[in-house]
């Protein structure tokens, strides 16, 4: 399948001199097309109390909506009604708030991240999961990542065959509670997106060069640290391995953004 990298969401945070991207992966397969993740959307610049709340004033989103997917979709040359499915890694507004603007879409998560996105219980989870982000009513469809099935030795990984071969969920939870990576078969490469896994690739090569307020704030809104803390050695090992048929990305580090873009697009 083809696969093109859209950036929808700057942010600049404070103390974060590179600031943030919403990095988002349009593929075009063979029964139309799927995003990773949805970055922000056109009703949050609309709304940005209701949909975005409090953290707006910390991470300071742009709201341009020459960045919504569903634009940038429009700009490739693509019908927005072809997005049939959306596999989301986690329920964060900077990850759903794109959603409204394609209700007809399938949304695919973790069942436990739909259920805490729904029923938040901890106040953390009472801040970060805002009603708005599905007041639209998407069609959500829960799946069950099983230990026994893995990828590349990321247990608990489930290959979503219903939308199209090569797309992989994988549980990684610890930023929230029911955090996923998403990897997809790219032809050449799979391409594994980690979500909010880690934030910035100082965290993994070694270098700590991760701006400090980046990684305070990645801690202050975790869900459960020590996975984090787990799941940022388990990437690591990965990212020392170098493994030529693969390429490692997240949600909002800018500098992997360009370097996968620069790639070329669609890859």
């Amino acid at each position: 399948m083809k696969v093109y990298h859209l950036n929808c969401g700057t942010m600049h945070p404070r103390f974060v001199p590179d600031g943030l991207v919403c990095h988002v992966l349009l593929l075009e397969t063979s029964a139309g097309l799927v995003l990773v993740d949805s970055g922000l959307g056109l009703r949050d610049a609309e709304s940005p109390a209701a949909r975005f709340g409090p953290a707006r004033f910390y991470v300071r989103p742009v709201f341009d909506p020459n960045e919504a997917a569903i634009n940038q979709i429009r700009r490739l040359g693509f019908d927005p009604r072809d997005v049939r499915h959306i596999v989301v890694t986690h329920f964060d507004a900077d990850h759903v708030g794109g959603l409204a603007d394609f209700p007809w879409a399938q949304v695919h998560l973790t069942d436990s991240e739909a259920f805490a996105a729904l029923h938040p219980k901890t106040l953390l989870e009472k801040q970060r999961y805002l009603p708005a982000g599905h007041a639209h009513g998407p069609v959500l469809v829960e799946h069950s990542p099983a230990d026994s099935e893995s990828w590349r030795g990321f247990q608990g990984a489930k290959e979503l065959t219903a939308i199209a071969a090569g797309i992989v969920l994988i549980s990684l939870p610890g930023h929230t509670r029911g955090h996923a990576a998403v990897a997809v078969d790219a032809g050449d490469r799979w391409i594994l997106h980690a979500g909010d896994s880690f934030y910035h690739y100082g965290q993994l090569d070694g270098s700590g060069t991760a701006p400090r307020a980046l990684t305070l704030m990645e801690r202050s809104v975790a869900f459960d640290w020590t996975r984090v803390q787990a799941n940022h050695q388990r990437l690591s090992e990965l990212w020392a391995a170098r493994q030529p048929d693969l390429l490692l990305v997240n949600a909002h580090d800018p500098s992997l953004y360009r370097r996968s873009a620069a790639q070329g697009r669609p890859c």
